[in-house]
């Protein structure tokens, strides 16, 4: 109809441009909220009637299915919302299983907060500031994971190991690392306009306006994702609601920054490694820019899993790819069995294959050599010799260009 429409005449052709105006007026959100029930979910997993197995795998408790997204047919909204909720809880879940089963310690951020201001918060071990020989830090990828996940689909989907950090906690501890988990998407909270107060400025008059203006743009950036991933979040809320951030943690780049300044750099482990999914990758390379000096002096080895830092985008020197090439190792979604050398077109650290092509299972299926690869790195510390990344490949060269 609308093509017919377009090759008529002068009065056609005004027909078509009302008839796109007409359609451009019809606000589909609210057309697909009239028929949806009201957003009120469980809190509690037992409300949802799921629970998790011996295997850690979730399942209805009366018929021990997986979990169905489509629990209403033609509600899309409302079973993502849906899905959403249970999402909250298995968060809350996960947090309770680090702190109960893996026996870290929550600590809130910023370390000298008042009462009144918003807050963060990591997880760590016991020893994690003091012991001598090795520091394992976990940092997870963007979205609406949080801290001891790595993927809320698998948690839900699969199960908790292949979803979560704690097979990293467990065997970390196991072999003698103190362990810190980080929480980069934990970057403000959100109450309503009427009731919010004036935000915290990130604009301290003392600091380089070089900076400061680094701190906006990752913040810009950091609310630009935001606004992706939450463009669904609350279809049915009408209260306005603003974002006050966390000071100093306002984004995935700033909180690693922070804990290193205040945690990790503290620490007293000789050997310091890193295990970051994604986004994390790009937030590691980001506190090596910030931090160069203090990194290559504590950093022993460095595993990605499947990275999306770039090294041209944030401009990271010379020195620093040079260390990357030497200390990194990236575990890349790829068909090829697991291990294997996956050619790249960055001058940074050489990259493998995880296994698989799936990009959040990555970290699940490089687990074992990812500790291999840690294991190697101290033993070739200790007699000056750098290590290759696995046993079947081969290190990358470059060129500068």
């Amino acid at each position: 109809m609308m093509a017919q429409l377009q090759q008529g005449g002068p009065d056609e052709k005004e027909k078509t441009t009302a008839l796109k105006d007409l359609l451009s007026r019809i606000d589909l959100d609210e057309l697909m909220k009239k028929d949806e029930p009201p957003l009120e979910f469980p809190d509690t997993l037992e409300g949802f009637e799921y629970i998790f197995n011996e295997k850690g795998q979730l399942r209805h408790i009366k018929t021990g299915e997986p979990f169905v997204f489509n629990y209403r047919e033609d509600l899309h909204r409302w079973n993502q919302k849906r899905y959403e909720a249970l999402g909250e809880i298995i968060t809350k879940y996960v947090y309770e299983l680090l702190q109960n089963e893996c026996h870290l310690k929550k600590v809130t951020l910023p370390v000298d907060a008042i009462e009144t201001e918003p807050k963060s918060f990591i997880f760590m071990s016991e020893d994690a500031l003091v012991n001598p020989d090795k520091l394992l830090v976990l940092i997870h990828g963007n979205g609406v994971v949080r801290a001891g996940q790595w993927a809320r689909r698998l948690i839900i989907n699969e199960d908790l190991d292949s979803g979560t950090q704690i097979p990293y906690i467990k065997r970390a501890i196991e072999e003698g690392y103190g362990v810190i988990v980080l929480n980069p998407n934990e970057n403000y909270i959100e109450v309503e306009k009427t009731k919010a107060q004036v935000p915290l400025s990130s604009d301290i008059s003392d600091e380089p306006a070089e900076k400061r203006e680094r701190k906006d743009k990752i913040q810009k950036e950091t609310k630009k994702r935001r606004d992706f991933y939450e463009k669904y979040r609350n279809p049915q809320k009408e209260k306005e609601t603003m974002q006050i951030y966390i000071r100093d943690n306002g984004s995935p780049e700033e909180h690693a920054i922070y804990v290193w300044d205040h945690f990790i750099s503290k620490s007293a482990a000789e050997n310091v490694f890193f295990v970051a999914h994604s986004y994390g990758g790009l937030a590691f390379v980001e506190l090596m820019i910030q931090r160069e000096a203090e990194v290559k002096n504590r950093v022993t080895a460095v595993a990605l899993t499947d990275s999306v830092h770039n090294v041209w985008h944030q401009e990271a020197g010379k020195t620093i790819r040079e260390w990357m090439r030497e200390n990194c190792c990236n575990w890349v979604s790829s068909s090829e069995p697991l291990d294997t050398s996956v050619e790249s077109m960055l001058p940074d650290c050489p990259r493998v294959s995880a296994g698989t092509e799936r990009h959040e299972l990555t970290s699940w299926k490089s687990f074992p050599s990812i500790f291999k690869f840690f294991s190697e790195a101290v033993k070739a510390k200790n007699s000056l010799v750098k290590p290759t990344p696995t046993r079947r490949s081969n290190r990358i060269k470059y060129e500068e260009f």
